[in-house]
Formats: structure tokens, sequence, C-alpha cells
């Protein structure tokens, strides 16, 4: 069977990394089985939804390695909305409600009170017609319920109904429908619930594997029965663990820094944040892989845990330290032009390779390379003995070209005439060259600058 799978974000702000898990979670699944992604835009929200987030949404998913096949919006499809409704009105399964929030709360708690499941007690069902009219004469708007297939002929009798699939992540689950309230799917305004759109779009898109958070496995019973109810079959349904922040919340959209545009802002690799994203939580190592392809083929999903995952950006930085570490410089000289570098320069290679150890992101590359062709910086000045003893230290600098040995013999010259050994030979010159305590290894810095480079930092 051929798989097809969608990805439907509301376009009402940007996603963060717990959308893009689920997002990531669909695109492998694709790749794994040479099937279909489809991001379909969830934008039926008219005040809320956003060109621009939708926008930005496409970009992030790109620049994560996502190219969907077909990309829809709900909100050019609500024909097909009222088409399936009229359909279930017809059938006897979508019924007028006109209660309001406070008899729907307070019915809610006397069921609790009589230690009775919190579920809506069906109670328009029993509105004559003549109830309804006189609703409808007042300005009551009704909103809009799916009759679940929880009785035999009573609704009033409900019996356990249970819905049964084997998830793609967690296995074999099970769901009553009996404990369930009937659900709504159009509301007074005659605005649609995400449910009806999106069990009518996966019919009409051949949606064939739904693969979201595990927040919606209660949801799934009433789906299947909505599938049911319009005449198709069911796809295949998988629930992967959430992501949460260290703290233990449940990330949002409000939530900005663990946006995926703010993270790409911040300087981190794709790679990075696809690796964090898919593998935390999961039995699998936590660890980027050389393309989204090759994820793919590794890709479980039931490898992910049962209960949900705390993303600690941390992580991130780790993982984005590992693959800047092994970037080339081809992969990355737009970038580095983009940070100030001159990639023209017959060094900017050999730079690159001596200062991406020495970094997390790729764009503070641009702070040491003003230190190579311009002079040292200026976060630490010497003074007093060092001084002096640097003025001295750049006296004994070997003659002949600048290679990779010239460090040891340099230093190995500066020990026997001036006694010092460890830091206090080391440090001073460091000082001295870049500016700066820490950073690259000296000796591979110095063939960069060159002789007389090195010699016009002397203090």
């Amino acid at each position: 069977m051929s798989v097809t799978v969608r990805f439907a974000p509301s376009p009402t702000g940007n996603i963060h990394i717990g959308n893009v898990r689920t997002a990531l979670f669909n695109w492998l699944f694709a790749l794994k089985h040479d099937g279909k992604f489809i991001l379909r835009f969830d934008d039926t929200d008219g005040a809320r939804s956003k060109r621009e987030y939708a926008e930005q949404i496409a970009s992030d998913l790109e620049w994560l390695g996502v190219r969907p096949h077909r990309v829809e919006y709900q909100s050019k499809r609500t024909e097909a909305y009222d088409a399936a409704v009229e359909r279930l009105k017809k059938a006897g399964l979508l019924y007028p409600c006109y209660d309001t929030p406070e008899e729907l709360e307070r019915r809610r708690r006397i069921r609790l009170s009589r230690r009775l499941p919190p579920v809506y007690g069906r109670e328009a069902l029993k509105l004559t017609e003549a109830q309804r009219s006189a609703f409808e004469a007042e300005g009551h708007k009704p909103h809009w319920r799916f009759l679940l297939p929880n009785f035999d002929v009573d609704p009033f009798a409900t019996r356990r109904t249970e819905i049964h699939w084997d998830d793609v992540v967690r296995g074999p689950q099970t769901v009553d429908l009996a404990s369930m309230s009937d659900p709504v799917l159009v509301r007074e305004d005659g605005s649609y619930l995400y449910t009806l759109p999106s069990v009518v779009d996966d019919i009409d898109m051949g949606v064939t594997h739904v693969i979201r958070g595990d927040d919606h496995v209660t949801n799934t019973g009433a789906q299947v029965a909505l599938f049911e109810a319009l005449g198709a079959n069911a796809p295949a349904f998988g629930h992967h663990n959430l992501l949460t922040t260290t703290t233990g919340e449940g990330l949002s959209k409000r939530s900005g820094a663990l946006s995926i545009k703010a993270l790409r802002e911040a300087g981190y690799e794709p790679a990075a944040v696809a690796a964090l994203a898919v593998l935390i939580g999961t039995s699998e190592n936590v660890a980027p892989s050389a393309s989204i392809e090759v994820m793919a083929e590794t890709f479980r999903p039931s490898s992910s845990s049962k209960s949900a995952a705390k993303f600690d950006p941390t992580e991130l930085d780790l993982l984005n330290r590992q693959i800047v570490h092994q970037l080339p410089f081809e992969e990355v000289s737009e970038r580095l032009k983009a940070a100030g570098v001159n990639v023209d320069d017959p060094r900017a290679g050999q730079f690159w390779n001596v200062i991406r150890a020495n970094i997390e992101k790729v764009r503070q590359a641009g702070d040491w390379w003003p230190i190579i062709t311009d002079g040292p910086a200026r976060d630490i000045v010497l003074d007093g003995d060092d001084l002096d003893y640097a003025r001295t230290a750049f006296s004994l600098l070997p003659e002949g070209d600048v290679d990779a040995s010239t460090w040891s013999a340099w230093t190995s010259a500066v020990k026997e005439k001036t006694g010092r050994k460890g830091r206090a030979l080391f440090m001073p010159l460091r000082i001295a060259l870049t500016g700066r305590s820490s950073g690259p290894e000296i000796a591979d810095l110095l063939p960069l600058l060159g002789r007389e480079g090195i010699a016009a930092r002397r203090p």
C-alpha cells in the first residue's frame, strides 16, 4: 500500500520544536516508505490565521529538509465541509444543541457530584420542533454535535462501545465511545471545529496514516466513528509523545524562544534541530545524521517513549557543536561571507578548518576573522611582568617560514631564555597574538598570521 501522510498546522503563529516533532515524524515516515507528504494549513479561523505565518511555516519546514508533495488550505475547501455536514444531518447523525456554556458546566458538576463521567447527556435530543423553533425565534443559534454510535436503539441508554486500532507508535489501543461526549463539529457561528475538516480532508486526499501527538489518543475513537459515518475507512493512527520544557510545561506558540524561526535566527543548524526534535524521548541515541534521508533509514516511530520528553536547549548546543566541527568549508562559505569572512582570501579555507573546532555556530567565525586579518581583539591587555615577558618572547621568533612547527620551536626558545613554563609561558603569548585567553591552538593560527602578521602584534 502506498503511504500518504499529512502535517496540518494552524497558521496562527510560528511553529515550535514540538510542532516540528510531528512534522518530522510524518516526513521521515513518508521517506522511509517512499510515500507522499501533504502540508495542509488548518486556516479556517479567519480572524487568527495569517498568510505570513503560513509562509514562515513553509520556510521553516524547507530549512529542516521537509519538502511537501502537496500544499492545501482548508479555507479553500468549505464546500466539501458543507456537503459533509448536510450528509450527516440527513442521516440523523448531526443534531442542533442550544445549551449555554453555563448550563453545560452546571450539568457537568452535577454528574461529577454523582460520581458519573462528565459527558454530555444529549439533552438537546429531547427538544421538540416547537422548542427548537422557540430558541430560533429568540435569536439563539445552535451548535451541532455528532451522535456517537455508542447505543443500540435508545441514545440515552449508552453501552460500552470499543474502538480498537494498532497504533503505529504505541501499539494496540482501545477507546470506549460510551466514555465520551458527542463532539461539537459546528460552532454557533457556522464555523467548523478541527475534527470535521480534518476527517473530510483525510478522506478526500487519501491520507493513509495520521501521525500526531499523544494528546489526541482519546479523540481517535470519535474520529474513527466519523470516518465510518461518512462512508470511509479510517486511516492508520500513530501517537508520539509530546515535548515539554525542562520544567515540564507544555510548549506553545506564545513561547517564541523555541520557535523554529527563533532557533534559525540564533544560528542553529537544521540537522541539530531535527535530530533533537525527533530522537529525544525515544530509545535511540540523540545524534545528528548526515542528512534527513539517512535519518529516515533508521527511523522507527515505535521507539518513542510513552512519557513526555523534556527539551533541554543545552542538548541542542551540544549537537550543534558536533555538527559545526564537521562542516566543510564549501558547505558554509556563503554563511561565512555573511558573517564577514572574506571567503576569497587564500587563507579562508584554512581559517575555517582551524576555527570550526572552537565555535558553536558558524556565524561565530566572523568574530575571529578580524583577529587574523587586522590584529588582536581588546578583550585582555598585557601589563607588568607579562608585558615585559611578551616583548622578550617576540624577539625570539624563529627565522624562516611560519608553519606547523614554528610554535614548538618558538616556545622552546622562549622557555630556555626566560625559564617560564606551562600557563605562564603560553598565556601571555596567546593574549598578545589574539587578545583573548582562549581559542584555537596557537600552532594552527601562526601560519594564518604569517611572519609579518606575528611581528606586527609585538606589544
